[in-house]
């Protein structure tokens, strides 16, 4: 089956088109419509050609942690069940079968609520599009580059003596900031992330991270896989109490191999980079073939095209790891 890279449900309103996902509004004022094509992008870049059934995947997987985790904290997911959607989405349901979800209108904050049980990163996007080293060259993760500069992850210090991909003395939430699409999220300490959304919310986000993080690393390490570290992101809707103030809420998608990195329990070892399910695979391809910065578009302009090996490497990866925490056949 030929990748879905981008959806045109023409009798639905386009909210906004982002690196996988398309949002449009329905006939429901409270309720949007995610759909989850197969793009997929790296450092920032969406590639010219998608990742098949990838965006199935995400969906799927999404809609098992949300079932499994709800327990922990309300989230935005009201229905993936197409016969349940307003008839102007039923229209479309040979684009949107699998990969789509009816989600509650949230107030989105603007932070990025990474948690780390493990000193890694992706590579440090700012080295990697300066280099001009080698392109057979490694760059550095970010977590990590900055552990060993300075002991710290997001200025928040660390125990001496860790390795690349030890794992850390208990989770560590280490926010970002949420920047808008094209533009590369910063990294900041808890104290500069309480200034920029309140302190009491800051501390209702940090603990629902944390216990959400937990709670998926119990699971994935019984099922042989290393939830290394994760992305939540996290709204705000009218309570059901009237008088109430709002409350909080998961979105977005979640603890997949976008989101998330994923390593296999065989193997692991501190003190080097690990294989992973996630989109490791896809950025080392990326690097190989000179990407840099000033060749966002690509070596003759006309964007980064994956190789069919690379496209096909990927996509297992993708259903391994789907198989491996659900149970299920993608």
């Amino acid at each position: 089956m030929a990748p879905i890279t981008t959806t045109n449900l023409e009798g639905l309103k386009l909210i906004s088109r982002g690196k996988v996902r398309d949002i449009y509004a329905t006939s429901d004022p409270n309720a949007l419509l995610f759909v989850a094509t197969d793009r997929i992008s790296a450092y920032d870049v969406i590639l010219n050609n998608g990742i098949p059934n990838k965006g199935r995947i995400l969906t799927q997987l999404s809609l098992f942690w949300f079932e499994k985790l709800r327990n922990i904290i309300p989230n935005h997911l009201i229905t993936a069940d197409i016969d349940q959607m307003p008839d102007d989405v039923k229209v479309y349901r040979d684009q949107l079968q699998g990969r789509s979800m009816l989600v509650r209108r949230a107030q989105v904050i603007l932070l990025e609520a990474i948690v780390r049980g493990y000193i890694t990163g992706t590579y440090d996007v700012d080295t990697l599009l300066t280099s001009i080293a080698p392109i057979r060259n490694r760059y550095e993760g970010s977590g990590w580059a900055e552990y060993k500069k300075s002991g710290t992850v997001h200025g928040i210090s660390l125990p001496t003596g860790l390795n690349e991909s030890s794992k850390l003395p208990e989770p560590l939430f280490t926010p970002s900031t949420k920047a808008e699409q094209g533009e590369h999220d910063e990294n900041i300490h808890p104290d500069r992330a309480r200034e920029l959304i309140g302190a009491d919310l800051y501390e209702q986000v940090s603990e629902a991270a944390l216990k959400l993080y937990s709670a998926a690393a119990e699971h994935a390490s019984g099922r042989g896989i290393i939830l290394a570290d994760t992305k939540f992101e996290f709204g705000l809707v009218e309570s059901s109490v009237e008088g109430e103030k709002k409350e909080l809420i998961l979105i977005d998608e979640v603890l997949t191999p976008d989101s998330s990195r994923y390593w296999p329990v065989e193997g692991y070892e501190p003190g080097k980079s690990q294989p992973s399910f996630d989109k490791q695979y896809l950025r080392d391809w990326l690097v190989s073939k000179g990407f840099k910065k000033g060749l966002e578009s690509g070596l003759d302009g006309n964007g980064w095209t994956i190789d069919p090996d690379v496209v096909e490497g990927t996509q297992k990866r993708y259903e391994e790891v789907f198989r491996l925490i659900s149970g299920q056949e993608p």
